[in-house]
């Protein structure tokens, strides 16, 4: 495993397992459970996937000291305000059943995000959490929120993949001390990444599949990871990547699969931006 540091000293996994899609208790508990014991020590929750309390329950089982691992967890849209996100930050901590938090983050830019941030802060400021930061603030909304606050956000979750790779987005981040960290690392396997014949071709050379290259390509761009399976031999299989190193030919190849554009989501959609809005998290 390698780290990172973030723009206020503390490091990062370079890799680490989310649990986005996973709804169901026992079987998320199991799911981190396998990971941790895979050697992951990165776990990457939120309010909005009404699974933070088997995380938690996971974590207490895991025998892995707390100082060992990095516990991130997000504010979602309905509690995106000053006094929303203090109540909402608490309820976290609750379901997990930890007292500080490694990483909190704003899950979108939307409502009074600002406001919310500023409550982050005070919890920075107050040791409850070792770092704050946000996710899908693209450059237009990452430059904005930058220039507004006191504590630089210490890390901006986007999506970032092969297809989608974001070059204008990490040279912002780059700019402001922000560390670029990627969900959706396989395109929920658009594209037929996992036997993309650019990815074999280049794994072939090195005994490693193409998801593991699509994992590799990003930690040498010093992008974090952050990839989802249930299943242990896959979980092994991501974190199998720190005993090669991608050529500077393999990084200009891959670099020409890029589309310019997400296939995923459209944070620019009216509708999608009601449907976030209309969403709310679990009790």
């Amino acid at each position: 495993m390698e780290y990172i540091t973030l723009n206020n000293g503390i490091k990062m996994p370079l890799e680490g397992f989310g649990v986005f899609q996973v709804p169901d208790a026992a079987q998320c508990e199991q799911a981190v459970l396998d990971a941790i014991a895979s050697g992951y020590r990165l776990i990457d929750t939120a309010a909005a996937y009404a699974n933070e309390e088997a995380v938690g329950a996971a974590l207490k089982k895991c025998g892995v000291a707390r100082e060992e691992l990095f516990i991130t967890t997000k504010l979602w849209v309905q509690d995106a305000s000053y006094e929303g996100a203090k109540k909402a930050f608490q309820k976290s901590l609750d379901k997990l059943g930890l007292e500080t938090l490694d990483l909190y983050l704003i899950h979108q830019p939307m409502g009074d995000y600002i406001g919310a941030y500023r409550a982050m802060e005070e919890l920075y400021k107050a040791g409850r959490v070792r770092a704050i930061g946000v996710c899908n603030f693209y450059p237009e909304r990452l430059t904005d929120l930058c220039e507004t606050v006191e504590v630089m956000p210490a890390v901006n979750q986007v999506e970032l993949h092969p297809f989608f790779q974001q070059e204008k987005a990490l040279a912002v981040m780059k700019e402001y001390g922000v560390r670029p960290e990627a969900w959706g690392p396989f395109a929920e396997g658009k594209h037929g990444i996992f036997t993309h014949p650019v990815l074999t071709a280049i794994g072939q050379k090195y005994g490693k599949s193409a998801a593991q290259v699509a994992l590799r390509w990003n930690v040498q761009r010093g992008v974090v990871g952050i990839p989802k399976s249930v299943h242990r031999e896959r979980m092994e299989q991501n974190f199998d990547i720190w005993d090669f190193v991608l050529s500077k030919e393999d990084m200009a190849e891959i670099a020409g699969l890029d589309i310019g554009h997400s296939e995923i989501v459209d944070h620019s959609d009216p509708q999608f931006i009601k449907m976030l809005h209309s969403m709310k998290t679990p009790d």
